[in-house]
């Protein structure tokens, strides 16, 4: 069975994590949990601001306010989804003793965020019309 697979059945089971490896101290399992939180805490602001930009700039062209719109809905649903799934990589890594695992998603989501923030920056020089 393939670590993806794996971890995607601890998401919904994540009490057969302490099935592996030795109980951390707790005060790292709750930093994991604390870290967390913190993704879904920036899932939700950019969902937030994608519901933003969508409602609250109706003069905005079409074709901009829906790809920053989306662009921004879909940070957050990826960062959602990342926020669990790194929950479980790093409590079986703990568990384990190994190294917590690295990862390339917070260097994406933070081009995306860039991306949408020049995006925004070229439509307040230009005007809410394009």
């Amino acid at each position: 069975m393939s670590n993806f697979v794996r971890s995607l059945r601890l998401w919904f089971a994540p009490e057969r994590i302490r099935e592996e490896g030795d109980t951390p101290d707790y005060r790292f399992s709750l930093a994991n949990e604390r870290t967390f939180l913190a993704w879904l805490r920036t899932a939700l602001a950019l969902i937030g601001g994608g519901f933003a930009v969508d409602q609250f700039l109706p003069d905005l062209r079409w074709g901009w306010r829906i790809g920053l719109a989306l662009a921004l809905l879909a940070a957050g649903v990826l960062c959602s989804l990342r926020a669990v799934n790194h929950w479980v990589r790093c409590e079986r890594a703990m568990r384990r003793g190994e190294d917590l695992p690295a990862g390339r998603f917070p260097t994406v989501l933070g081009l995306v965020v860039a991306v949408v923030a020049l995006a925004m920056v070229v439509v307040v020089l230009f005007g809410w019309e394009g």
